[in-house]
């Protein structure tokens, strides 16, 4: 078992350089199923998801090599199968992409249930509705959707989401890349990885427009070319470093990244004190010698404040004066993670989606674990900033989605290291 553990007290600084965007890569490389030729695809995050999504393609029969560890070519014209049913499918979130994928591609799909982090109900009705109406019956059966085209092709509809949904956005995006006519998704989501994955789907030669908006028009093509493409840098990645480097009162320069997509994060770390720059492609964090005080945060889909930073800034902010209220706006059970953090003597309660911190109390340090993968970033900067030596579980859940997560904190002057534990803590050597 690989633990990490943190000795606290030490200020961030200097520089760290941004991967590419894991929500991004998920969804682009499931994709390329949809491409009649290889393609090659950059700046892909050196991360455990993408090497089991790339296992799963791999599995259906692409032919799929590591050129580097930021570059994947991948050759999807050997895939012989519309199913996705071995275990590996369970073991993320996003393998629900390769249902749009598949049906794009062969007008049918079977794939597992997925799993991923468990931090509330994941319900893919949405996702349904939309294939549904691209023309798709559907069955569930033995936690597998089996759903097809009721006339071979998918036809273009209308389709307005109840709820504004990344997931379903992205999904019918891919779908309707080859179907026949027009496809229109209304209140879809605005997240850049959707821009990203229109973007790449538009290089290969598909008619996506209105990415970005609320309104998404796709008009289906009969082939798709290979092509080069880098994916976008992780703003979720970025804004982890920025909340580590206020909750240290550090000053670090997080570079390889595109400073609008972070303009609700930055607005924050300026709220509670925190001096920001902004580069072309960097953004310097600096809480040098600052008192930082309270603020207030409600997660929203983006253009608003993201639900994947909130666990990070909620540790952040227990090291801020006075009491903040975070609202928990997009997942039902995202505060699990809280009470790691109260073994740390942080004084935070929960009323429902409201989590109060009361900070300005010095953490302390104690075992912990990751309950999910931004909560277990969340355990890194909280053991950070405690007093004494903190060690962390369940790491598998934040290398999911971090690449080379102590070697980047090390860089910047924490004091971090990965163990392996062999049959009990008392023995432990590091790897």
């Amino acid at each position: 078992m690989n633990k990490f553990v943190v000795n606290g007290g030490k200020a961030l600084n200097g520089e760290v350089v941004i991967s590419g965007a894991k929500n991004a890569a998920v969804a682009i490389i499931p994709a390329v199923i949809l491409c009649d030729e290889p393609c090659r695809i950059e700046n892909i995050p050196n991360i455990s998801d993408v090497t089991l999504i790339g296992t799963i393609l791999h599995e259906m029969g692409a032919v799929v090599k590591r050129v580097n560890k930021s570059t994947l070519d991948i050759d999807p014209r050997r895939i012989f199968t519309h199913e996705a049913t071995t275990d590996l499918v369970r073991g993320m979130r996003a393998s629900y992409y390769l249902l749009g994928a598949l049906l794009g591609k062969f007008g049918k799909a079977k794939v597992l249930l997925p799993g991923g982090c468990n931090f509330g109900v994941r319900p893919i009705d949405q996702h349904l509705k939309g294939f549904e109406a691209l023309g798709c019956v559907h069955e569930i059966s033995d936690g597998a959707v089996d759903i097809r085209s009721r006339e071979g092709r998918l036809k273009g509809r209308t389709i307005y989401l109840d709820i504004v949904s990344v997931g379903t956005t992205i999904n019918l995006m891919l779908a309707a890349a080859k179907a026949e006519g027009l496809t229109v998704i209304e209140n879809c989501a605005k997240e850049p990885h959707v821009v990203d994955l229109a973007n790449f789907l538009n290089s290969m030669g598909a008619d996506v427009r209105g990415a970005g908006t609320d309104v998404i028009k796709i008009r289906g093509v009969n082939y798709l070319k290979g092509v080069t493409y880098s994916i976008i840098p992780d703003q979720i990645e970025a804004g982890t470093y920025m909340a580590a480097a206020a909750a240290t009162r550090g000053c670090i320069t997080v570079k390889n990244i595109t400073p609008k997509h972070l303009d609700s994060i930055t607005a924050k770390l300026r709220e509670i004190g925190c001096d920001i720059e902004e580069f072309d492609e960097a953004v310097r964090v600096d809480a040098r010698n600052r008192t930082l005080t309270r603020c207030n945060i409600k997660t929203m889909p983006h253009p608003g404040f993201p639900t994947d930073c909130q666990p990070q800034f909620v540790a952040m902010l227990t090291s801020c004066n006075g009491t903040s209220i975070i609202n928990e706006n997009v997942w039902d059970n995202r505060y699990q993670y809280i009470n790691e953090l109260q073994r740390m003597d942080a004084k935070i309660s929960v009323e429902g989606r409201l989590a109060i911190i009361e900070g300005g109390t010095p953490l302390k340090a104690a075992p912990v674990k990751a309950t999910d993968l931004r909560a277990g970033a969340a355990m890194i900067i909280a053991a950070l900033t405690a007093n004494g030596t903190t060690v962390i579980s369940n790491i598998q859940y934040i290398e999911r989605g971090y690449e080379e997560v102590v070697e980047k904190f090390q860089a910047l002057g924490a004091d971090i290291k990965r163990i392996y534990v062999k049959d009990s803590d008392d023995f432990a050597e590091s790897v």
